[in-house]
């Protein structure tokens, strides 16, 4: 596979975006919360699926090569960490969005927020399962689903409606001024 320079320098961009937004985090009284998905959503927006899930393949190759890119370190044993899933969801979640918005014919806040809201699903679709799991098999700290979805789910989705909400109110912005300057061919903005 052939990259080009511009290409590979916007997918390590995204592959940074994303590490940062790991170390970016808004504490709250209950959990804190980081800018992953934000930069991850952004990937699949601005790069498209196949270059938004090559820049979170390479986040998660570096972090697992032993940079500390996660928000609690980096190596291959931090997949026994029960927030693997949600790193390993970032992948899909960046190739979702990606697709979807390469085969729209126009793009709107309310189309882009459905879309963040769909990969952030995607997202949650292998962190919550995975951290259940880990709990359970490898801790050997016994929890419900149910204790699951509350602990992985419930008290994050708030905040990360509001982060669709960002993608989707920046990206409409963002859009025609890229598409003007020929960065990308992305469908019309209305």
């Amino acid at each position: 596979m052939k990259f080009k320079t511009r290409d590979m320098v916007l997918i390590s961009l995204f592959t940074a975006l994303t590490a940062v937004g790991a170390f970016i985090q808004i504490p709250t009284p209950l959990v804190s919360f980081s800018l992953q998905f934000l930069f991850c959503a952004y990937s699949g927006i601005f790069l498209g699926s196949k270059y938004g899930l090559y820049s979170q393949l390479l986040y998660v190759g570096i972090g697992l090569a032993g940079v500390p890119v996660f928000t609690k370190g980096g190596g291959v044993s931090y997949v026994l960490q029960p927030s693997f899933g949600y790193i390993l969801g970032l992948i899909l979640c960046a190739y979702i969005i990606g697709r979807i918005v390469e085969k729209m014919e126009s793009i709107s806040f309310t189309k882009l927020f459905l879309i963040s809201v769909l990969g952030l699903m995607m997202l949650y679709i292998i962190g919550v399962p995975y951290l259940y799991l880990m709990f359970n098999r490898v801790a050997e700290n016994p929890m419900s689903f149910a204790t699951a979805v509350k602990v992985g789910f419930l008290q994050y989705i708030v905040v990360d409606l509001a982060k669709c909400a960002v993608v989707a109110f920046t990206a409409v912005k963002i859009i025609p001024i890229l598409r003007k300057s020929g960065y990308v061919n992305l469908a019309d903005v209305k």
